[in-house]
């Protein structure tokens, strides 16, 4: 199946479009060619923000301690920064209440992890080499969507290539991966609530976003040929 786009794409959805920021005209997307909505900008901003203050707590941890597993969550939140700034307006995009409280707290939960003093469950070695598979699976994942990454549930086009021929959601399987070795090296009550919610989350986003693909007749085909949404053998 090769990738499909729709060519009748409307106005981009952010974050904050979702909010009920107004969209104001701002200075134009290179990509696009098009003016960005000023809530547009904002949304990208915030992130931005965030990953930031994420970075500095992992780094600084880094600098401490010399523990690698922290930094490679850092290099899987970075692409999604990198690929919000660069992706492509959708097709459809899911507006729900239900879609929205979703994108936030899959999005906010992960950057919002302390590196902790508490003994870790596993040896270094074993969590920065699960981190560094989860990583991986990340990238190969983020490569092969390219600009059709996105934050709310939308049909920016059917990717079927790469690791979307094992699973239909990829890059969530390496989320699991990575932040379940964070926990196993920081293994806070705290770090772990605030991933189980972030990755339970993921897994009902999985959902709500194949409920919006699925008014694509080539993501119903792509469906059928790939079973599993996250996991292989189990969902």
């Amino acid at each position: 199946m090769k990738n499909l786009a729709n060519p009748a794409l409307p106005p981009r959805m952010s974050p904050l479009d979702a909010l009920g920021v107004p969209p104001f005209a701002a200075p134009g997307d290179a990509a696009s060619g098009r003016p960005l909505a000023l809530g547009d900008i904002l949304a990208r901003a915030i992130i931005v923000v965030l990953f930031t203050f994420m970075a500095v707590r992992l780094g600084s941890d880094f600098m401490q301690s010399g523990r690698v597993t922290g930094l490679l969550l850092l290099a899987s939140e970075a692409l999604v920064v990198v690929l919000t700034v660069l992706r492509r307006r959708a097709g459809s995009v899911d507006r729900s209440p239900g879609a929205r409280l979703l994108m936030v707290v899959s999005l906010i939960g992960p950057v919002l992890v302390t590196p902790s003093s508490v003994p870790a469950l596993l040896p270094e070695f074993t969590t920065v080499a699960v981190s560094a598979c989860g990583l991986l699976v990340v990238i190969i994942g983020k490569l092969s969507l390219g600009r059709s990454f996105g934050l709310m549930p939308a049909n920016r086009g059917v990717v079927s290539t790469g690791l979307y021929r094992v699973v239909r959601h990829p890059i969530y399987m390496g989320y699991l991966v990575t932040h379940a070795a964070f926990c196993a090296a920081n293994p806070t009550l705290g770090n772990l609530l605030i991933l189980v919610a972030a990755d339970t989350t993921l897994l009902i986003r999985a959902v709500c976003e194949e409920r919006t693909l699925a008014n694509d007749a080539a993501y119903r085909d792509y469906q059928q040929i790939v079973r599993w949404r996250v996991l292989p053998g189990v969902f």
